[in-house]
């Protein structure tokens, strides 16, 4: 499945990959439809293993409702660009090069990165397009990106990670990341991360928090 499906049922999954737990009633009120509409689709993947049934947090009087969330199937549903293959890659390259082989490997990827990345922004010098920018080219790699506000601070979400499989096997490539995002953000926004699917999180979120007055510098928006 890919984020561009269009039956009910693949946009079901998608809404719930993309915002978590959502009731029959959330869900048919975020499709344009009934909710027995809903509740007929949701059965149908519930009896295929890819929801599953769980508890709203309580909000008043009264017992929790029901609520649905992807299960370990539907997760898998998502790309994940060939996930044991990856796996294997890496546990190659530590096997035969080392840590320091794969360290080489790593920041060889995060050059190339910081190079397309920067040279998009070459022409954006302030934060929020910036960021902008950023989103939309990790969704175009698969990671279901977007930027909301919160307040006076972005936050960078995405509902997606390709690179998972890698990701877990060497977490050097989220700290990769984290930099390259930072790098992005430049002085003008302080960046950290919020959530993190490696630890157990079902996405990541980045909160940037604009700091008052600063100017970015060249090497902030040019390749």
């Amino acid at each position: 499945m890919t984020p561009s499906a269009t039956t009910t049922a693949d946009r079901i999954l998608l809404l719930l990959k993309s915002r978590g737990p959502m009731s029959t009633a959330a869900l048919a009120a975020a499709l344009q439809t009934t909710t027995e509409a809903v509740r007929q689709q949701v059965h149908k993947l519930a009896e295929a293993g890819l929801v599953r049934g769980v508890a709203e947090a309580p909000s008043g009087v009264g017992r929790p409702g029901q609520a649905w969330s992807l299960s370990a199937r539907g997760h898998a549903r998502f790309p994940d660009r060939h996930a044991e293959l990856t796996r294997q890659l890496v546990d190659t390259v530590r096997e035969v090069f080392g840590e320091a082989g794969l360290e080489q490997l790593i920041a060889r990827r995060e050059e190339a990165s910081r190079a397309s990345y920067l040279e998009a922004c070459r022409d954006l010098p302030d934060l929020a397009p910036r960021l902008r920018k950023l989103a939309a080219l990790r969704d175009q790699e698969g990671y279901m990106a977007r930027l909301e506000a919160d307040g006076d601070d972005w936050l960078l979400i995405e509902d997606h990670c390709p690179i998972c499989v890698a990701a877990e096997a060497c977490q050097g490539f989220c700290r990769s990341e984290l930099a390259l995002f930072r790098e992005v953000a430049g002085p003008q926004g302080h960046l950290r991360r919020e959530e993190h699917l490696i630890a157990g999180a079902r996405r990541c979120v980045y909160r940037i928090t604009p700091v008052t007055g600063a100017q970015p510098k060249m090497g902030d928006t040019a390749g």
